[in-house]
């Protein structure tokens, strides 16, 4: 074997050994602190505080940081709330966006009612950060404000969005009077589960787009089926009926779609609920196809 080959393995054979020591070392004093920092939660917080300041300004892992925002989370004083907010408005990379979620855990309102001045419509990471903060958090009237104040588009849906999955109907009615109603909006009901707000935008013809979204949207949500049978009677056009139809299909309602085929009297308008209802498995269907075989209407 050659001198140098033999010099190379020598030195692995000596320095793994001291590699894997050292790995071992750094996980046993990471899961050492990382206790540490736990214990803090049951720690009064004129002890917890400037240790949990300690781990944050210190030479800690990430994961130990984190951890100690946690801690500051859940102590009811100022300091503590001031070094969230820091962190919040200064910190490296995602140890900033965890600050802001653990305002959020927090719930302490003066912390939160700051959170609007982090809050940049042209930075989606903080944006949603900040969203989802005052989700966590409940707050439903600062996420009004942030869409009722929206300067993009893009902020004003993500705004949309979160007002839905707070189910912040109230707060979605008052936007629905000072933005009006568009395609996020409905989106917006739909999350919510706001199945009477979204009936009213259905039965309203004055923008057909709008209206049809939303008649199918009542598929969606439920709790309207037969006012999805009404809508397509009372069809000013074919894409209002055809939104209807598209309802029933997304709720399953092929009683509807049975109570349309018999009452009609139009062959062509027969032959495409007899469609719709072979798409959706009627259980009717199969003795409408032998009646319709025979030649029954």
């Amino acid at each position: 074997m050659k001198t140098l080959t033999k010099t190379l393995l020598f030195v692995l054979m000596l320095t793994s050994p001291v590699v894997a020591w050292s790995q071992d070392a750094d996980r046993d004093r990471e899961e050492l602190q990382m206790a540490a920092v736990e214990a803090l939660i049951t720690a009064p917080p004129e002890r917890a505080l400037p240790l949990a300041k300690k781990v944050l300004n210190g030479n800690y892992s990430y994961d130990i940081k984190e951890r100690a925002l946690f801690i500051l989370s859940q102590i009811d004083r100022k300091e503590a709330q001031d070094l969230l907010i820091a962190t919040a408005r200064s910190g490296d990379g995602e140890l900033r966006f965890e600050a802001i979620r653990m305002i959020g855990i927090g719930g302490e309102d003066e912390a939160l009612a700051q959170l609007a001045s982090l809050y940049d419509a042209n930075d989606e990471d903080v944006r949603e950060a900040v969203l989802e903060a005052y989700l966590i958090a409940g707050d439903k009237e600062a996420v009004y404000q942030l869409a009722a104040n929206a300067s993009t588009e893009d902020e004003f849906e993500d705004a949309l969005d979160t007002l839905g999955a707070m189910g912040a109907r109230d707060h979605l009615r008052r936007l629905r009077e000072a933005k009006g109603v568009s395609e996020a909006y409905i989106d917006a009901l739909i999350i919510s589960g706001d199945a009477e707000t979204l009936l009213e935008i259905a039965q309203d013809g004055s923008n057909a787009e709008n209206q049809v979204h939303a008649i199918e949207a009542l598929g969606i949500v439920g709790g309207h089926d037969d006012r999805l049978v009404q809508i397509y009677r009372g069809a000013s056009s074919d894409d209002v009926r055809e939104a209807a139809l598209d309802g029933m299909l997304i709720s399953g309602y092929d009683e509807g779609v049975l109570e349309l085929y018999r009452s009609s009297t139009d062959p062509a308008e027969k032959k495409a609920l007899l469609e719709q209802l072979v798409i959706m498995d009627s259980d009717e269907v199969w003795s409408i196809i032998d009646s319709a075989l025979d030649g029954g209407l």
